[in-house]
């Protein structure tokens, strides 16, 4: 197979599927993976890696509020390209198995950023990266987007809760150090809550988030009535 995926999940799939009893060379690490067919596959015990992008969204809420956080059993060879980008925001320290944000009080500098192919930027970190941007210092960062409705369409949303930023072609300007205050968002696709639950943790108000069903789908909650 050519062209395939290199996230650790794919890595972490063919580990479980060669304990099984397949026989699979090469996924993750390169663009192209053989796999030879056996008759059968039998069961294994395997442990699922965290994902990425849910240990990447909680660092980003606490680069945000500037807090202090302790991801658990998070793996940070495979959140290489957002911890180096955090990096250049404000200094964070990460070691396997944890992820401790350091010096909440320094302020957030701007810093580009273009999504790419693992092991570049994640598309699905973009929403929640945007949120940290809008309260970077006060200059302009831009960032190549991946071209989603759903982003494009919430640009009413950040204007509502006073962010300047502005969508030319597949980039998007952000001049941080905008304050933002309370407003009624809705997110029609799963990538965006994060991104609005984040901003709203910055906010000056109470913030309204509909529907619910879309964070539903990408994070675990607990049942609403």
């Amino acid at each position: 197979m050519q062209n395939c995926a290199r996230e650790p999940r794919s890595r972490d799939l063919a580990a479980l599927l060669n304990a099984m009893g397949a026989k699979i060379h090469g996924a993750g690490n390169v663009h192209d993976s053989h796999t030879k067919g056996v008759d059968k596959l039998h069961g294994a015990r395997h442990r699922i890696i965290p994902d990425r992008i849910e240990a990447g969204t909680f660092i980003i809420a606490a680069a945000l509020t500037g807090g202090d956080l302790n991801v658990a059993d998070a793996i940070p060879r495979n959140l290489t390209a957002i911890l180096q980008k955090l990096a250049e925001k404000r200094r964070e320290d990460g070691r396997e198995g944890r992820f401790r944000t350091r010096d909440g009080r320094s302020p957030l500098a701007a810093a580009d950023m273009n999504t790419e192919e693992y092991p570049g930027f994640p598309t699905d970190m973009q929403a929640q990266y945007m949120a940290l941007a809008t309260q970077a210092a006060a200059h302009r960062s831009s960032r190549r987007i991946f071209s989603r409705t759903g982003f494009m369409d919430t640009r009413r949303n950040w204007s509502a809760m006073g962010a300047n930023i502005k969508i030319e072609g597949r980039r998007a300007m952000v001049r941080g150090g905008t304050p933002l205050s309370a407003a009624a968002v809705l997110a029609r696709t799963c990538a965006p809550p994060p991104r609005w639950c984040w901003a709203a943790l910055v906010a000056d108000g109470e913030n309204h988030h509909r529907p619910c069903l879309s964070l539903d789908r990408g994070y675990e909650t607990s049942k609403r009535s």
